[in-house]
């Protein structure tokens, strides 16, 4: 199988969240970034494992700046044969989608895997948008994803149950948790990554589509309040006129 997977990168999640220009531009200053989880533990690691039960190749591809080579290197050391960069700093998922689509669309691959959002936007938009542009059938937060080489079988929860669709390849699938077991890059995997091969193309021209205008931080976490066992009034009081709960 040909198998191509999008990598993103999103701030650690343990990063302090700020703005800049009057609230309209992430404040990326002294932030660590890591690759999504969800493209890395289960899109990335699933395609791996279908490589290996039927032969073929992993392709990474990411759209961002030299910044994200070490990102890209990670994805090639936990089993990915080779990666490409689209040079460009991306303006929103659907630049993200456009750029991707170029480079799937003459490559003819049988799968095109990734996670089922970032978790930075938390839009799940980059998937459809893709599979629209290239005109391919698209399942997404998919929880089990098996082939036979010439179909795809896609499992995900539903209300109240599982849905599982046989799909003809090639086809477009975002993954989320149970795809896969999250794997980590071992020596030899980080050592052959070092000359397994990186290519970075240059992007096309995409009107943005989303203009941000403003950003804010959630607001703060309130104190815990303690109530006496022994007031059971108090308690109730709040709960109706502070929470209203009941």
């Amino acid at each position: 199988m040909k198998l191509l997977v999008c990598i993103n990168k999103t701030p650690d999640t343990t990063a302090r969240i700020s703005f800049t220009s009057d609230g309209t531009k992430f404040d990326s200053s002294g932030v660590q970034f890591i690759m999504n989880p969800y493209d890395e533990w289960y899109a990335l690691v699933r395609a791996v494992e279908l490589k290996e039960q039927l032969g073929g190749t992993v392709t990474a591809v990411h759209v961002g700046s030299a910044d994200s080579d070490t990102i890209i290197r990670k994805a090639l050391a936990i089993g990915a044969d080779d990666a490409i960069r689209i040079n460009k700093a991306p303006t929103d998922a659907f630049d993200i989608a456009h750029q991707i689509s170029v480079i799937a669309r003459d490559q003819e691959y049988d799968m095109i895997l990734l996670g089922k959002e970032s978790i930075d936007y938390n839009s799940a938009e980059v998937g459809p948008m893709l599979a629209e542009l290239l005109e391919l059938p698209f399942v997404g937060f998919a929880n089990k994803v098996e082939s036979n080489g010439q179909q795809a079988i896609v499992s995900r929860d539903i209300e109240g149950g599982v849905e599982t669709a046989i799909i003809p390849l090639p086809v477009v699938v975002s993954a989320a948790k149970g795809t896969a077991e999250q794997r980590i890059p071992n020596m030899r995997g980080i050592m052959m990554a070092k000359s397994k091969p990186l290519k970075v193309v240059e992007p096309l021209e995409v009107a943005q589509t989303v203009l941000p205008v403003q950003f804010e931080l959630p607001s703060g976490r309130t104190t815990c309040r303690m109530i006496d066992p022994d007031n059971m009034e108090q308690l109730v009081e709040l709960l109706h006129t502070e929470a209203k709960v009941i």
